[in-house]
């Protein structure tokens, strides 16, 4: 008689340790869905490197990368509330501030941007001022558009002198191969590397340096995001970091993990793009990879306002937090 209790005993005390066991189980990771700026490439393979190398998942977030299609699109889209969490050009992210976007940049990857004007050599083109009278071809949407008048203004250039024809992004690099425009605004880390990959040989002119240092593409999120989630931004901006700093020191693991995440993208371009944007994580006076020091977005502000893509007098610390940054310490310092 005793036989059957102690089996029943036994039975029911290990379903109860069971479902004590699952109903201990640890939480779930948070998700997050990360907009980029443009499509999957050398450019995002920090993100990428945090998520096949584990480190968003150590802090405990289930990321997932959007492709995108453009600064301004981007930053519409948070804008708009169709979008969270992303990563623009700050320029766009910026002006939207300015006119009541409720969004904030809180880390910046490119601290000067990577847009260049560029042309192939037997275009003779020799400086920016001598696309005057050419035509040259430039997507909508796009950062450089954006900042187009303050390139213009630096190099005393005014909209009527240049024959701007606007495009596809697709049709940028073999409309500038095939000579239908004499150069096209293009960047350093895409626009330039594809041409070049296919034998062309250009002449490049970068934002930069030719009266354009702005702070440039960052990692943003709307307000009532940062309000609600904290704690996630704090974890996906050290994430990430950890990532771009994986980046920088095994750039060839990670272009597989960009590969892993997204399997369409050519290695051999990313590869290229990588190497291309690694100067700019510690440029424009950078301290720390992630972080824009104060006096770049000042510039920035007095630039953009001079050509009034920004309203003169605007706060630059009303475009930026850098409350959700992690310490100084375990971030990577820029060498002096």
């Amino acid at each position: 008689m005793r036989q059957p209790f102690l089996k029943s005993f036994i039975v029911g005390t290990f379903a109860a340790v069971i479902t004590l066991a699952a109903g201990s189980a640890a939480p779930a990771d948070t998700p997050v869905t990360f907009q980029l700026n443009w499509m999957a490439g050398g450019p995002n393979a920090g993100f990428a490197a945090a998520v096949a190398e584990g480190y968003y998942k150590d802090a405990g977030l289930d990321v997932t990368l959007v492709q995108g299609n453009g600064s301004g699109n981007t930053a519409q889209l948070v804008a708009n509330g169709r979008a969270q969490l992303a990563y623009a050009d700050a320029v766009a992210v910026m002006q939207l501030i300015a006119k009541g976007a409720p969004m904030k940049v809180v880390s910046t990857i490119y601290q000067s941007n990577p847009n260049a004007l560029m042309s192939r050599k037997k275009a003779g083109i020799k400086s920016v001022k001598d696309i005057a009278g050419k035509k040259v071809g430039d997507a909508s949407a796009s950062s450089q558009t954006t900042m187009l008048p303050l390139l213009l203004k630096a190099n005393n250039l005014k909209e009527s002198d240049v024959n701007m024809i606007d495009m596809p992004v697709a049709s940028m690099v073999p409309a500038l191969l095939q000579g239908q425009v004499d150069a096209v605004l293009g960047s350093i880390d895409a626009y330039q590397i594809q041409a070049e990959s296919q034998g062309a040989q250009l002449d490049v002119y970068r934002f930069a340096d030719y009266g354009v240092p702005t702070v440039s593409t960052s990692i943003f999120a709307s307000n009532d995001y940062l309000k609600s989630n904290p704690d996630v931004v704090k974890k996906f901006i050290a994430a990430s970091l950890k990532g771009w700093s994986f980046a920088l020191d095994h750039p060839d693991q990670a272009i597989k993990d960009v590969k892993k995440v997204f399997p369409e993208v050519n290695e051999k371009l990313a590869t290229a793009e990588l190497a291309a944007i690694t100067p700019l994580f510690c440029s424009g006076g950078a301290k720390y990879i992630g972080k824009a020091e104060d006096a770049l977005w000042t510039k920035s502000q007095e630039l953009l306002s001079e050509v009034k893509l920004l309203p003169a007098g605007q706060d630059p610390k009303s475009y930026y937090s850098s409350d959700y940054l992690p310490p100084a310490s375990p971030m990577r310092a820029c060498k002096s």
